[in-house]
């Protein structure tokens, strides 16, 4: 692999470290500050928010396939569907993920023996 790839893998892994770390860390410190006994009504609205938020910015920009053609349409609608099904069957979250992941490779695979 080039450098540069390493680089951006690098970036891409601290920036999701910081993501995660930063909002711990900051109420941790916020909790040691105030009263203990009541923790959950010292938690910000906006941290409350913000893991819901990032994971519909990423199912958001999921839904787009980078090489738009008919056939990577149809695997992220066919796709998208078979995780909806699944989870809405199993209520979990591994199964449907790899069920939609499988679907969509498969049609991507076979579209391009087409």
């Amino acid at each position: 692999m080039d450098k540069s790839l390493w680089m951006v893998m690098l970036l891409i892994a601290a920036g999701t470290f910081a993501m995660r770390v930063l909002p711990m860390l900051w109420m941790s410190r916020r909790m040691k500050d105030r009263d203990q006994s009541n923790a959950l009504n010292n938690i910000p609205t906006w941290l409350s928010v913000l893991g819901p938020t990032m994971i519909a910015a990423m199912f958001g920009t999921s839904l787009i396939p980078t090489t738009p053609s008919l056939t990577s349409w149809l695997a992220t609608l066919v796709g998208t569907l078979f995780t909806l099904l699944i989870w809405y069957w199993k209520r979990s979250l591994g199964l449907p993920v790899l069920a939609g992941v499988a679907i969509y490779g498969t049609i991507i695979y076979v579209g391009g023996l087409i």
